[in-house]
């Protein structure tokens, strides 16, 4: 059932920060898990993946809500950027609300942020690094939008590549979660969870 593993609530529960791996089948969303991802991100045409994890997954494609219940989706994502004329911000809002979907809006600077706030109040904050100045890292990217997230509300990292290095640095920085693209999860956690 759409909506019955909350992405909010795998990542802010436990210790430290969570890793959202960005994965393309069922093979490597079972590998994910395995490694101690606590979320997986897909695009379409990842065929298999709700069948493959129990965790909770976020469509990664900025689409309508319909396609993200389509593909068993727990939680999609919305790029604030693209939607911000008229009511469609709101209208995309309200359908996935009524899907039972968590929205994710994807912000990538101080505006789309204020503009997300202001309109839809999400819960979950995508910090994309995209716009960023020729002499600036994605990880200060990331870093620089963060004190703008309020207080209780979740951001999670952008940062597809990220080193077991950014993972601390954006844990110490307070990011609630990681979405990186990468078969190594085990390296990012800090290795795999023990065996119960």
């Amino acid at each position: 059932m759409t909506g019955a593993r909350r992405l909010s609530q795998a990542i802010s529960e436990g210790d430290g920060i969570s890793i959202i791996a960005l994965v393309a089948d069922a093979d490597a969303a079972r590998a994910a898990e395995d490694q101690g991802a606590e979320g997986v991100a897909i695009r379409a045409g990842a065929a298999g993946v709700r069948d493959a994890t129990s965790l909770p997954i976020l469509f990664r494609v900025d689409a309508s809500p319909q396609a993200a219940r389509d593909f068993g989706a727990d939680a999609c994502l919305i790029v604030v950027e693209e939607h911000d004329e008229e009511e469609h911000l709101e209208e995309l809002h309200a359908l996935a609300s009524e899907f039972g979907l968590e929205i994710v809006a994807d912000v990538h600077d101080e505006e789309s942020l204020a503009t997300s706030l202001e309109r839809i109040d999400p819960e979950i904050f995508l910090l994309s690094p995209r716009d960023a100045e020729d002499d600036e890292d994605d990880i200060e990217r990331i870093l620089d939008l963060l004190p703008d997230v309020p207080a209780g509300k979740l951001a999670i990292a952008d940062l597809q590549s990220a080193t077991r290095d950014d993972i601390v640095s954006l844990e110490r920085a307070g990011v609630d979660a990681v979405l990186v693209d990468t078969k190594k999860i085990a390296d990012l956690v800090g290795g795999a969870p023990p065996e119960v």
